[in-house]
């Protein structure tokens, strides 16, 4: 934050030690799974469970009668409860905690945070000023944050947050008209600068300071969505080297509204309650109101996942035992994303076909790259939002002449569908269109609504016909226009290659045929339908990254080049480009014009052996579904993909709750029900640990913000979730609102999570199992301590594999494990 007096550092470090508290949220664009308790995991889940409880009013586990139920069915245990109970040393028996649980579990129970201005404001005047001014601000956020959705262009975004608002709020006669006196003026003597406006806000409202942070917090929270985005941005400054203070600026609009409106209404039972509420806002003093209900949820939710971990721990041991043969040539080997969804094809392309390996990668592969498709002058980036992108890289047609006519169409494609666009919204236009022309869709409606035809082309194949759309190419030589940089050096290529092999693991033995499998979903009418691509790849389907993968490593003089590395690539070896459609389960080779004449035959019994395994995968996944009992064939999940009222086109990520770092052979016989995250390391072959350095900084903290949302997003929907996806609205074209108003959504619908009856996905945190020695996890853990945190806050579960690929030991925190003697059930 720019031009901050000398007095004012202490108290701008305590405004950015609350804004930390504000996890990021990615527009729906690049929707990303992120960790909405980010900036609470050096804490332990216990004291921020309690924490959040305080400031927001948040549940960070599902009610009492939840665990009650499993432990009814089953499948959590009295021995689960009373293992947790001995850790924390409760003075009392399981059956009398179960009693005492059960008997206050039809209590209607609320946990009440502290209160704001705002809401002391609603109690008094019983009119309900929270609604108003979330309206209000969320209104004036939708228009300054705008990415080209509206029409009018309504907010100077030319300014920044606090004095774009300002301006608006010093005109906007709309609070004077709902009875706040003078409320306009009040604005208008607010100062310029943000902190010092935050600072009046304070004498106003008499908090004092130092004794700020919690009722800050509490202001963050209320307004949780618009927040989020503020962070977003300062998170994209930072990550380039940038400066924060954007949500600092959002901070100073929301107190700065408690002050004017506590001024404007005037009213001396609100100056009285205020002042009482007032005395309240520490934190100590807060939790000593919090009922019970928190600490027994949290010891049922420890509970239930050491059940899950039993689970995992039996599948394991119950695994037969088999002597590693040493085999001739693979027919092929299939890389895939690490995503989940890719267990459940994996299983079964091996069943289908035992010639065939699959390893599992992060899905952009470690080509970090900025993708930008034809027609588009900026690209996006293909890598985790932890990284910043590399190298740019453009499509490209197989000739000049097909590449000229594909862009003269996709511009003139998009120009067309915003005119139309126009036409539709008109203020005017809008009454030709749906009188003479709108009779004219009615066979489109019918088709559609049939599942015969598709809604809405698929972005990335307009403006091609099929032909071209698989001839499409990865332009990697490096080349500048416009001064600009594209494309990668040779000397870069045959880095980043010698780089990728070494962490897959796969630096000899290649097969004929090595699939570089990316991955993407296939839906229409759903706003978060990038949440269902590769969370890898920053919202982005896998296909760039393959398509670059596999032209670098097919390169003679990248093969040439890693020979120095002692990695020798043969003569017949293809990598081929490929892309696992999650909704379908098809999976499409983009380069098979690589491959030889002499290996056609080869390639056709790949290719049956790949559609078979997505048949098997489809019929295996429909058993989830809902209607699974009344169409037992596959077309019930092929037509999901362009049924536009299908509110679960498919299950997502769904039930991810382990991370399995080891070789495939520890899980290739393994039924993990699409449940885990298969990452492929030999440990043996890790010079210094470097790859498992690299897996446990970068993966290993993907797939815990994937778990912790889905996590989020099922204990407190409501504040972690975007709730019922049929009310959904797009907003300024970057996230949805549930109905016509209210706070920007944030995580994952009900319908992502639910099926109606039962969870899809249930609260588990995730269970990392690794095969490597502790000492060297101990090393990564000591050096990182962001890592360690996850670890010893109890945010996932760490756990390794033996020799004999049983799970062995489970970190206890602070470097100590403890040897798990068959816990399995």
């Amino acid at each position: 934050m720019e031009n901050v007096k000398p007095d004012q550092t202490q108290f701008l470090e305590l405004l950015r030690e609350v804004c930390k508290k504000i996890a990021p949220v990615w527009p729906l664009e690049n929707f990303v799974a992120v960790n909405p308790f980010l900036g609470h995991t050096h804490k332990p889940f216990e004291q921020v469970a309690q924490e959040l409880a305080a400031a927001g009013g948040i549940h960070m586990t599902l009610p009492a009668s939840f665990y009650l139920q499993k432990l009814e069915e089953g499948e959590l245990l009295k021995e689960d409860i009373a293992l947790v109970l001995r850790k924390k040393n409760y003075n009392t028996n399981v059956d009398a905690f179960i009693e005492n649980v059960a008997s206050e579990v039809h209590k209607s129970i609320e946990i009440t945070a502290i209160a704001t201005v705002i809401d002391v404001a609603s109690d008094i005047t019983k009119k309900d000023w929270n609604r108003f001014v979330t309206t209000r601000i969320s209104t004036w956020a939708a228009a300054y944050f705008d990415k080209g959705q509206a029409r009018w262009v309504a907010a100077n975004k030319n300014e920044g947050i606090f004095s774009a608002w300002k301006f608006e709020a010093e005109i906007d006669r709309t609070t004077e008209l709902s009875g706040l006196k003078n409320f306009r003026k009040l604005v208008s003597s607010i100062p310029k600068n943000p902190l010092e406006a935050i600072k009046w806000a304070f004498k106003k409202l008499n908090v004092v300071e130092n004794e700020s942070a919690l009722y800050l917090h509490r202001l963050l929270l209320r307004m949780g969505g618009w927040a989020a985005f503020a962070a977003k941005q300062d998170w994209d400054s930072e990550l380039y080297g940038g400066k924060d203070g954007k949500l600092i600026e959002f901070l100073a609009v929301l107190v700065c509204w408690e002050a004017c409106l506590f001024e404007s209404l005037s009213s001396p039972e609100l100056k009285r309650k205020w002042k009482e509420t007032r005395e309240i806002l520490t934190l100590n003093q807060v939790e000593k109101r919090l009922n019970l209900d928190v600490a027994h949820n949290l010891i049922l939710q420890e509970a239930f996942d050491l059940a899950t971990q039993r689970k995992l721990i039996s599948k394991f041991e119950k695994k037969k035992i088999t002597k590693i043969i040493k085999k001739e040539r693979a027919s092929a080997q299939a890389i895939f994303c690490i995503d989940v969804r890719s267990e459940i094809y994996r299983r079964n392309l091996e069943c289908v076909d035992q010639t065939i390996e699959t390893l599992g990668f992060a899905g952009f592969f470690a080509f970090p790259i900025k993708h930008i498709p034809i027609g588009h002058s900026e690209g996006e980036a293909q890598c985790p939002v932890l990284l910043a992108p590399g190298p740019k890289i453009m499509d490209q047609m197989e000739n000049e002449k097909t590449h000229a006519e594909v862009l003269k169409k996709r511009i003139l494609t998009k120009q067309l569908q915003q005119v139309w666009k126009s036409f539709k919204s008109g203020a005017i236009s809008c009454f030709s269109f749906v009188s003479p022309i709108g009779i004219s869709y009615l066979p489109k409606l019918f088709t559609d609504s049939f599942g015969l035809t598709r809604p809405v082309p698929q972005p990335d194949k307009i403006g091609f016909s099929k032909t071209n759309y698989l001839k499409k190419k990865i332009n990697i030589n490096e080349q500048t226009i416009n001064n600009e940089t594209y494309g990668i050096s040779l000397e870069k290529q045959i880095e980043m290659g010698k780089n990728a092999l070494t962490a897959m693991s796969l630096t000899s033995n290649f097969a004929k045929f090595v699939l570089i499998v990316g991955h993407g979903s296939n839906m229409v009418n759903n706003p978060h339908a990038t949440g269902y691509d590769c969370g890898a790849c920053g919202g982005h389907t896998g296909e760039a990254n393959a398509r670059v993968v596999a032209a670098v490593l097919n390169s003679k003089e990248v093969r040439t080049g890693l020979q120095k590395a002692n990695i020798l690539i043969p003569f017949d070896t293809v990598f081929l480009a490929c892309l696992h459609d999650t909704t379908t389960d098809d999976l499409t080779i983009f380069n098979e014009q690589d491959v030889a004449l002499s290996q056609t035959k080869d390639l056709e019994l790949l290719k049956e052996s790949l559609s078979m395994a997505g048949k098997a995968t489809r019929t295996e996944r429909l058993l989830r579904f809902s209607d699974s009992k009344k169409n037992n064939t596959d077309r019930s999940v092929l037509v999901r993909s362009s049924d536009w009222s299908q509110v679960r086109p498919e299950w997502g990520l769904a039930g991810c709750s382990a991370f399995v770092v080891a070789p495939r052979q520890r899980t290739r016989d393994l039924n993990l029900e699409g449940k885990a995250f298969l990452h492929s390391y030999d440990w043996t072959k890790d010079e210094n640990f470097e790859v498992l350095e690299l897996i446990m900084t970068a993966p290993m903290v993907v797939t815990s913000w994937i778990n912790l949302q889905y996590y989020g997003s099922v204990v407190d929907n409501k504040n972690y979730g975007s709730g019922n996806k049929t009310l959904h609205n797009v907003t300024s074209g970057l996230g949805v609102l549930e109905g016509y108003s209210g706070d920007l959504r944030v995580g994952l619908p009900l319908q992502a999570l639910h099926d109606g009856e039962r969870f899809q996905h249930e609260p588990q945190k995730l269970n990392v199992v690794i095969e490597a020695p502790i000492e060297a996890i101990n090393s990564i853990l000591e050096k990182h301590r962001a890592i360690r945190d996850l670890c010893d806050n109890g945010w996932l579960f760490l756990m390794t594999l033996d020799k004999t690929g049983n799970i062995s030991h489970r970190y206890c925190g602070n470097f100590t494990w403890e040897k798990l003697e068959k816990l399995a059930a």
